[in-house]
């Protein structure tokens, strides 16, 4: 399976004297609006890590995204789980999946505040408007309480599947952390109980469509967590996470995801010493926890040295 990607080169970059990029543009959502128009929702890193989600119309020449116009700002840290007294706080890489039979564009993004990064939701209608919905609400199920773990890398399927019990549902990939940052400060690593391999993994989770019919606020209601996929190969030794929204193919949900070999710092100050590399995987159309093919090499590898 040929599932290789195509450099076209470099579509954003900080604009100078832009306070709000003084430190980078990076790590952006995209979704197309009713209209055709292709927005880009990078991540906008401001003096002292203060982040903010920006939108930016991509724009064409010869049909291929060449430039980008900025229009505003679609989130900027508001909310008490959005900021910290010991950090600046942010609101950080964001995904963007139109659901379907909600008609709606929703947005997952990480809020950084003073329990951690946690994944918080936003709706929108036409792209550029976007309401907050709140963190992700998970319930203690077989004694994990995930709402209080670190989470990240979460992408919404666009349609609905079938959970665990063969019942529809909405869902999302995530990958916890499996650190719990307490109000004191303190910060504890807990491994779910039941599992065997500690590094950081993407799991699914399942949201009740009615519930979420009626009041889109249900969708930050999650259940029915469970263990999706764990690193299996060299060039992702250190951890996976997802990182484009599912796509149905005719083979599946085909998703893209990241793997990490190397080794994180022991502490702040230390320099990291990681490779992020792109890998792709299928997932069954109903059973989105059956994997049908997972690529063993990368299909997206850096060229060139940090």
């Amino acid at each position: 399976m040929n599932l290789n990607l195509e450099r076209l080169g470099i579509l954003m970059e900080p604009q100078v004297g832009n306070h709000f990029e003084a430190w980078g543009v990076l790590n952006p959502a995209s979704a197309r609006t009713a209209s055709g128009e292709l927005l880009l929702y990078p991540r906008a890193v401001a003096e002292g890590n203060y982040s903010r989600i920006e939108i930016a119309r991509v724009l064409p020449s010869a049909g291929v995204p060449s430039a980008v116009e900025r229009t505003g700002m679609a989130l900027e840290p508001t909310e008490v789980y959005e900021g910290d007294k010991r950090a600046v706080g942010g609101v950080e890489d964001p995904r963007i999946t139109f659901v379907r039979p909600l008609g709606v564009y929703v947005m997952t993004y990480v809020a950084l505040g003073k329990l951690g990064p946690r994944t918080a939701l936003a709706v929108s209608r036409d792209g550029y408007a976007w309401r907050r919905l709140g963190l992700l609400r998970f319930p203690i199920e077989a004694s994990i309480d995930f709402s209080r773990y670190g989470d990240k890398d979460v992408v919404m399927f666009p349609d609905i599947v079938k959970d665990v019990e063969g019942k529809d549902a909405f869902a999302l990939l995530h990958r916890p952390t499996y650190l719990v940052h307490n109000e004191d400060g303190t910060v504890e690593r807990v491994i779910p109980s039941g599992i065997d391999d500690d590094r950081p993994s993407i799991w699914i989770s399942y949201i009740d469509v009615a519930e979420a019919a009626a009041d889109l606020a249900q969708l930050t209601a999650v259940h029915g967590s469970r263990l999706l996929a764990t690193p299996e190969y060299d060039w992702e030794s250190l951890k996976i996470g997802a990182g484009t929204p599912p796509v149905l193919i005719d083979g599946g949900w085909l998703i893209y995801y990241h793997g990490v070999r190397g080794e994180e710092p022991k502490t702040p100050d230390e320099q990291k010493n990681v490779c992020y590399q792109a890998g792709a995987m299928i997932l069954d159309r109903s059973d989105p926890t059956r994997i049908l093919y997972r690529s063993p090499e990368p299909v997206f590898s850096p060229e060139l040295p940090a």
